[in-house]
């Protein structure tokens, strides 16, 4: 057990709001004995926050770009060195080199959390002189790492492969949290008549399925499609929602608390996890709206890539398409409710998924390896 006055400082790009990955490594260390701050930024609509644990968000003058993260990574080098601190933790590589610079000066411990497969996410590998600079400070830092840990098998893999050192894994499996009774689909403005089907993430991110997604129900009009989150692929979706005129069929609903979140989910029919493997970092995805479906009791339609295809072929949870087509996804949604033995089938075993696939287990991983820290 740490001493009750060491502290831990967790630093994050985000503003803190949805990341319940961030949120569980916080709640463990304060667990543990640690005082924890973690550190974002403040967007112009972030929503207020109550965390058993400080927190503190950064007001920027830039919020994206280069400006954006030169301005991050110095205000944040300065928010860690000037505070007394136990250990450091370092969520993806765009707080990594402060951490790692403050560390090297103080002696402090420092943990690296990569959420994903950084340097290979689309953003980056369509502008070589960008992803360049992030390469760099990846390959400066990461041999150099005592602990590293990432969310599933195949990125710690292909990490090791490339820098020959360990990392640990702790997937994105939630908790399981009492959401008390589900509301109604009148509460939530749903109809009562059709099929609803269900996209979230709060990365709906270009390459990642959505359009298809909306082009898709161009001809299911017996389905309303949620799309709920934010990511760089929104304008895009409402464009095609308003040039298809689809309003009637996609409603966009932006970020909103878990909770809210779930109450939609858990009135959904069927959940969509619909990346392409356009780059490793999508290929090797997990995603957490893979398991909030399955918590949810909703067979999933998912695409053939490594780990989200596993686990729905071990567990027989969903439908497996080849790659994100809006005629491959038609078909598969009206084949799918033309089938009411195939469906309930799938819900039971979403069901069974989402009981094997423990979320504890996952945080007891971690909380080892954090306590471990010598």
């Amino acid at each position: 057990m740490a001493p009750s006055r060491q502290r831990a400082l967790v630093s994050v790009t985000n503003d803190l709001a949805t990341d319940n990955r961030v949120h569980r490594t916080c709640t463990v260390l304060t667990e543990l004995g640690y005082d924890v701050l973690l550190i974002g930024r403040r967007l112009p609509h972030s929503p207020p926050l109550e965390r058993p644990y400080r927190t503190r968000r950064m007001r920027l003058l830039f919020n994206k770009g280069p400006l954006f993260y030169a301005e991050f990574n110095v205000r944040l080098f300065f928010a860690l060195f000037f505070r007394r601190a136990a250990l450091l933790v370092a969520n993806d590589l765009d707080t990594l080199w402060p951490n790692h610079l403050v560390a090297r000066l103080t002696g402090r411990r420092l943990v690296y959390d990569t959420h994903e497969f950084y340097t290979e996410v689309p953003e980056l590998v369509g502008r070589p002189r960008v992803r360049a600079v992030w390469l760099a400070i990846e390959r400066r830092i990461f041999p150099r790492l005592r602990t590293v840990i990432t969310v599933n098998d195949s990125i710690a893999q292909a990490y090791q492969e490339r820098y020959g050192t360990k990392v640990h894994v702790v997937r994105n499996i939630p908790m399981r949290r009492d959401l008390g009774p589900a509301p109604s689909r009148a509460e939530l403005g749903l109809p009562a008549d059709r099929r609803v089907l269900i996209l979230q993430g709060a990365g709906i991110n270009i390459e990642r399925g959505a359009e298809e997604a909306v082009l898709a129900m161009r001809e299911l009009p017996e389905c309303l499609l949620l799309i709920i989150g934010s990511g760089d692929a929104w304008p895009v979706l409402e464009r095609l929602v308003r040039d298809n005129r689809l309003a009637d069929r996609v409603r966009l609903l932006g970020r909103m608390p878990y909770e809210r979140m779930m109450g939609y989910t858990r009135n959904a029919d069927l959940g969509l996890t619909l990346d392409k493997d356009t780059n490793l970092n999508y290929r090797f995805s997990l995603p957490n709206k893979l398991f909030d479906y399955l918590h949810a009791g909703l067979p999933v339609l998912a695409t053939d890539l490594p780990e989200v295809a596993g686990i729905m072929r071990r567990y027989d949870a969903g439908i497996v398409l080849p790659q994100a087509d809006p005629g491959a996804i038609r078909d598969a949604v009206r084949a799918l409710f033309q089938d009411p033995p195939r469906e309930k089938a799938l819900r039971e075993n979403a069901t069974f998924a989402a009981r094997a696939l423990d979320g504890e287990a996952e945080t007891a991983v971690l909380r080892a390896l954090l306590k471990d820290l010598g």
